[in-house]
């Protein structure tokens, strides 16, 4: 799972204090969300506008089937490239079947013949701690390089990345059916780094296309998270079908053949999708207003023409222009009760979370000082080792927990389909649970999550298994959107890339440490995941009640600097008004007297 996933608003509104206060003003901007980690600027502040310095397409002029399926097409190309080396626990064993690695195990043992009470050989320790850096390698430069992504969106548009998408899509399927066909080319890890780089650059920017239909983005952006999920099912398929022919259909042919995905993915770029991005919804509004002003019915150059009756058709024509410009936009983002009914969903939104603001308009420096990101950056970082060190070693946990590889294939395979189908089915309750909880109570939520799986992957029995899967895979959609979602309430979207991008890049790097987990495990606790797991669980409990104690303290102690505020906002505007009426009380007796 990338952290760049997220299934809330891909726009919003960052309350920005002025320095110091003393006017106790407050100004609100409404901004989009960026990945990128170097924005103009500070990024933090009152500034006027956020956009992008590059072209942009009006929506309203290109008709709503071509819109539709551009979307469309962008939905499928994530299914199919976005998310698809997170099906690694449904490709591992076939890779173990063909020798992957192989050559790693020394003669004593290799278990060519020995498949325990299973059906599928068992790898040696050198080869599974390889295969699960095959794995690792990917999840890494998935989640660091949603940043470059993220630059090269923003300073280069959205076409760019999905040509890029689609060629290193085409090379890393190409170099990974070389790797099986050439014993002596060892080209896994690189391979894997290249589809990993094709789903980030197709992933990132297809949030983008929420544009095409601002009255509808927030499902654009749950079915685009949606396709994320779905594309670990790619490997699932592919050993379903491996398995169905007699094992005959090569791996080698299957990444021969996928490399077709990023052919069509260039295909389509240039066929139907649009060059650039569609205006956003603060580009909107301001095109809504000027549609909107009468005035822009005259000109100047009026007075030059000769007869009243050629400057009342002149003007006629352009308000008729006009007019039906702004029926056009109105039509794509809704008409004025439409759009109050947003920005009061958005209120609501804000107010539900408890703390939304807090942290708006510091300079991202100062931001990254506070306990809040400290907390959010170290629970991050434990959760993403802990997810991905699970997914490597699913089988291989099980199955010294249960003693049996029969029962550990079964849960392995039952977690093949359940992550995709999990995270599937997981986005729309996501999006309904962090637009409506608070932080306070969405942390508590993570934690007892936490909590709930640090326990049952210590069980040694079959349905606490099953159990810890059923738990896992709807908890990793539910961690990796709130974490973004708590950004930018905490943080606001203007620091986003800043501050979401340390947090992303410090989890992926730390994912190194998995290979030294795979060594413990394989080594001093001869295969025994348990004091792994409970400490993994133990720091993750722990770190998960201090950020929802921290939620909860700082939370309240914000509302009350707020109301204190009004407050005090309210005792001005009185004063003001008795200010002025003395004001007036005096002049009126000074006019008295001088009657």
């Amino acid at each position: 799972m990338s952290l760049a996933q997220h299934v809330t608003a891909n726009e919003g509104i960052d309350r920005v204090p002025p320095e110091g206060e003393e006017d106790n003003n407050e100004e609100s901007l409404w901004r989009t969300l960026s990945y990128d980690v170097f924005p103009p600027g500070d990024g933090a502040g009152p500034i006027t506008s956020a956009e992008s310095s590059l072209p942009n397409a009006a929506a309203y002029k290109v008709s709503t089937a071509k819109r539709a399926a551009q979307v469309g097409f962008a939905i499928v190309a994530c299914w199919f490239a976005a998310g698809i080396v997170y099906g690694f626990a449904s490709l591992k064993p076939v890779l173990i079947e063909e020798g992957v690695y192989e050559d790693l195990c020394e003669d004593a043992n290799l278990n060519d013949a020995d498949t325990g009470d299973g059906s599928e050989k068992l790898p040696c320790a050198a080869q599974d701690m390889r295969l699960n850096l095959f794995f690792i390698v990917a999840s890494i430069t998935t989640n660091t390089t949603s940043l470059l992504a993220g630059w090269v969106l923003d300073r280069y548009g959205r076409r760019l990345c999905y040509v890029l998408s689609g060629l290193f899509m085409i090379a890393g399927c190409v170099l990974m059916g070389l790797a099986f066909q050439i014993p002596e080319f060892d080209g896994y890890l690189l391979a894997n780094i290249l589809l990993s780089l094709g789903g980030t650059f197709v992933f990132v920017p297809s949030f983008q296309l929420a544009n095409a239909f601002p009255k509808h983005s927030g499902i654009i952006v749950a079915l685009v998270t949606g396709a994320f999920d779905g594309s670990a099912a790619v490997f699932l398929f592919y050993r379903l079908a491996w398995e169905a022919s007699g094992r005959t259909f090569a791996p080698a042919t299957f990444f021969f053949a996928y490399s077709a995905v990023g052919v069509l993915l260039l295909i389509g770029e240039w066929a139907l999708m649009p060059a650039h991005a569609y205006h956003s919804t603060p580009e909107l509004e301001r095109k809504l207003e000027m549609a909107q002003d009468a005035t822009r019915d005259v000109h100047d150059s009026d007075d030059e023409l000769e007869s009243p009756g050629a400057i009342r058709r002149i003007r006629n024509a352009r308000a008729e222009r006009r007019l039906s410009k702004l029926e056009q936009i109105e039509e794509l983002v809704g008409d004025e009760t439409q759009r109050e009914d947003r920005v009061q969903a958005e209120e609501e939104r804000q107010q539900a979370s408890g703390i939304w603001g807090v942290l708006h308009g510091v300079p991202a420096h100062r931001q990254m000082m506070t306990v809040w990101f400290l907390l959010l950056l170290l629970l991050t970082v434990l959760q993403m080792l802990r997810m991905n060190y699970f997914i490597a070693t699913i089988r291989a946990q099980y199955r010294y927990l249960l003693q049996s590889e029969r029962l550990a294939e079964a849960i392995n395979h039952f977690f093949d389909v359940a992550l995709p189908v999990g995270g599937v089915f997981a986005t729309p309750f996501i999006g309904l649970l962090l637009n409506n909880l608070s932080v306070a109570t969405a942390s508590a939520v993570l934690t007892f999550f936490i909590v709930l799986i640090g326990v049952l992957n210590c069980l040694p029995y079959a349905w606490a298994g099953y159990s810890t899967v059923v738990a896992f895979v709807l908890f990793r959609p539910l961690y990796y959107s709130a974490v973004s979602d708590f950004a930018t309430k905490i943080f606001g979207f203007a620091t986003f890339g800043r501050i979401y991008g340390t947090i992303t890049c410090l989890s992926g790097l730390v994912n190194f440490v998995q290979s030294g987990l795979d060594a413990l495990t394989h080594g001093p606790l001869n295969g025994n995941p348990t004091p792994i797991n409970a400490v993994m669980a133990a720091g993750g409990t722990i770190l998960g009640l201090t950020l929802t104690v921290y939620v909860v303290i700082q939370g309240r102690n914000f509302r009350r600097e707020l109301q204190q505020k009004e407050a005090a906002e309210r005792v001005q505007e009185r004063l003001g008004l008795i200010r002025e009426e003395r004001e007036a009380e005096e002049a009126g007796y000074g006019t008295m007297g001088d009657q």
